[in-house]
């Protein structure tokens, strides 16, 4: 691929992982576990609550990751160990999807607890992914690597998601679905192999050698602290968190409750995962697309051009009654949300200090999943409420 000539084998490691992980994203958070959730372990609730118990989930996972994850982002900049807390929450993620295959009609509960463990580890790593990005490559880089991770991403959730939709068509009763949950977990784990070989962790600080356990973690507290009293200082970078704390909320609700809505619009599943292998492959050229727009025109402008096109399309999910609209939407959003999302993070990067990428970047997470946890839990409150999820778009 041309636009990745040159690339060495570090970035191409590192993006590698985008691959990996993006395969929970798209075949358990978007396409294939909220339809199997709904219509298999919760078939014996009514549709507007497992709707609900859905979104309340999605909520409590990014609540979790928003606490801990911060602290914890901080004391990795002190002791040098990025990968290994990234390592961390991937076994935890891995564990979870491979867990999802086991469960079958009436296991809601199992299905909640499996998708929140998942979740948190799949937010959690994307901390200590991020915060690798500084140190790899120079400040001129940061927006077209970052757009790179991110096409990879959508090519490897597409492919792994095309392939899974072969298992729910061609494999009697739920096999297939379950099949798809557990190549999730081999996917992931064997794409985290080459950032784990290949990418350098930024060295320890002089002061963390030595920081072990609680003292490690209160070293983070009190970073954590610091960091928050800067970031107030420098206006331009607290105003950033601000907004993308309110436009992520959008995204994130967008991604997560899609299939959700689909189905409570009765779209088949094989078209609503049809659809979404559809955003994934539209996502790959614009991801790319993004990264030659921030170039050209910066990353400022580049962003509220995807978010005025985002506002667009949630005015136009409200009136989706045919299946060919719920496609048409799906390629809109393929448009702009990989692109608007990789400029975000690397905007953020090119704005932070080099030696404490995994501090900032624990705001930068803590930002997303305040926003994660506001979207969602208002969309299964109206939903629950209304009994439909109609109104629930209207409110994004």
């Amino acid at each position: 691929m041309l636009f990745f000539r040159n690339t060495d084998r570090k970035v191409l490691s590192w993006c590698g992982y985008d691959v990996g992980n993006s395969a929970f994203a798209t075949t358990i958070m978007a396409a294939v576990f909220p339809v199997y959730f709904k219509e298999v372990a919760a078939s014996g609730l009514a549709p507007n609550i497992s709707t609900a118990y859905w979104a309340y989930a999605s909520a409590a996972s990014l609540l979790a990751s928003a606490f801990f994850a911060p602290v914890l982002g901080a004391a990795a900049d002190v002791k040098g160990s990025k990968k290994k807390m990234l390592l961390i929450f991937t076994i935890l993620g891995v564990i979870s999807s491979g867990g999802m295959s086991f469960i079958g009609p009436g296991d809601w509960m199992l299905a909640l607890l499996l998708m929140v463990g998942g979740s948190i580890g799949f937010s959690a790593s994307m901390i200590f992914y991020d915060a690798l990005l500084p140190s790899l490559v120079p400040p001129h880089r940061i927006d077209t690597v970052s757009a790179q991770g991110y096409a990879l991403g959508y090519l490897g959730g597409g492919v792994l998601l095309a392939v899974n939709l072969l298992f729910i068509q061609l494999l009697p009763g739920t096999l297939g679905a379950r099949l798809s949950f557990f190549s999730v977990a081999v996917w992931w784990g064997l794409f985290t192999a080459p950032i784990m070989l290949f990418v350098d962790e930024p060295p320890v600080r002089p002061e963390g050698k030595n920081l072990r356990g609680g003292a490690l973690f209160r070293e983070g507290l009190d970073r954590l602290k610091t960091t928050f009293r800067e970031i107030k200082t420098h206006k331009n970078l607290f105003i950033f968190l601000l907004a993308f704390w309110l436009y992520n909320d959008g995204i994130g609700t967008i991604i997560r409750m899609a299939a959700i809505y689909g189905a409570n619009l009765g779209i088949p599943m094989s078209h609503l995962v049809g659809a979404l292998l559809v955003t994934q492959f539209v996502g790959i050229p614009f991801s790319l697309i993004f990264a030659v727009l921030a170039v050209r025109v910066g990353s400022k402008k580049s962003i509220l051009t995807g978010l005025y096109f985002y506002l667009a399309i949630t005015f136009a999910a409200i009136f989706v009654r045919e299946v060919w609209h719920f496609w048409a939407l799906a390629i809109a959003v393929g448009m702009v949300q990989g692109g608007t999302q990789a400029i975000s993070r690397s905007f953020f990067a090119s704005m932070i200090p080099k030696d404490r990428t995994a501090e900032f970047f624990g705001f930068y997470d803590i930002s997303s999943k305040f926003s994660g946890i506001l979207g969602p839990a208002v969309f299964g409150l109206v939903t629950q409420i209304a009994g439909s999820s109609k109104p629930a778009i209207a409110v994004l």
